[in-house]
């Protein structure tokens, strides 16, 4: 049987400590990879030194919220707004190529503006094109209405259809099975139907989004299952952890 891969979401584990630092306890704990959310505020030379001691690839970050006091979740779909997400997609790039981070997450925000899908494929082929000489793969991901109400970008479907019309190689769905649970849809099914455009893979608990190891998603057959499918990339650990995120890690050693 094929050996899973999972990456730690620096994001919400250990995110009590310095990302240096998380880099390392992720690698103490047995992760194979880390990803991260807005790491812009850390050196990246730092980082860079803990990711090479750690021997740990680091998979993908996010571009910028925006202005999270005033509700902002991103900016790539918001008309009007292209300037400023522009310019995060090119620090977001920049930041990648500076830690080797293998993707960019493009996040689309919240609006429901008729011309949101328009200005949201201008921003993805920006991005797609900006990424492409560095190798660098673009990620958009669906988020449920439950945690991020009013998101522009919902549906897999709808991401699909982005991608087509953007009509560039290096975009791909960043398949989070949580937010595809608690929107209530069948994750397999959801994984099956998209698998051509998945570039990765995310997973917690539904609905809590705690540790994997309980909830509506028997993870530990759905994994095996998505892996043995032909989907060969890392297993994105982004949950919130219920105590310390040492004490639960025991589902990392029984899916061993």
């Amino acid at each position: 049987m094929m050996r899973i891969r999972f990456s730690a979401n620096l994001g919400f584990l250990w995110n009590e400590r310095p990302l240096p630092q998380a880099v390392r306890a992720a690698a103490r704990s047995g992760f194979d990879a880390v990803e991260l959310h807005w790491p812009y505020a850390v050196e990246p030379a730092l980082l860079r030194q803990a990711l090479a001691e750690s021997a740990l690839p680091v998979l993908g970050l996010n571009t910028t919220r925006g202005d999270p006091e005033a509700g902002e979740f991103g900016l790539s779909a918001l008309p009007g707004r292209e300037k400023d997400a522009r310019t995060a997609i090119d620090r977001a790039l920049a930041y990648a190529a500076e830690i080797g981070a293998a993707s960019v997450h493009v996040m689309a925000g919240r609006t429901d503006h008729p011309d949101a899908r328009a200005t949201f494929i201008g921003n993805l082929r920006y991005a797609a094109d900006r990424a492409a000489p560095m190798k660098t793969t673009i990620l958009l991901e669906p988020l449920n209405s439950h945690d991020v109400p009013g998101y522009f970008l919902t549906d897999n479907a709808l991401a699909a259809r982005l991608i087509d019309e953007a009509a560039r190689d290096n975009i791909r769905i960043m398949f989070d099975c949580y937010h595809v649970g608690r929107s209530g849809k069948p994750v397999l099914e959801e994984f099956t139907a998209h698998r051509a455009l998945i570039g990765y893979v995310q997973f917690a608990a539904v609905p809590d989004r705690g540790e994997p190891d309980h909830g509506d998603v028997d993870y530990a057959t759905l994994l095996p299952t998505l892996a043995e499918s032909g989907y060969h990339g890392y297993f994105g650990a982004e949950y919130r952890p219920r105590g310390t995120t040492e004490d639960g890690l025991g589902w990392l050693s029984r899916w061993r």
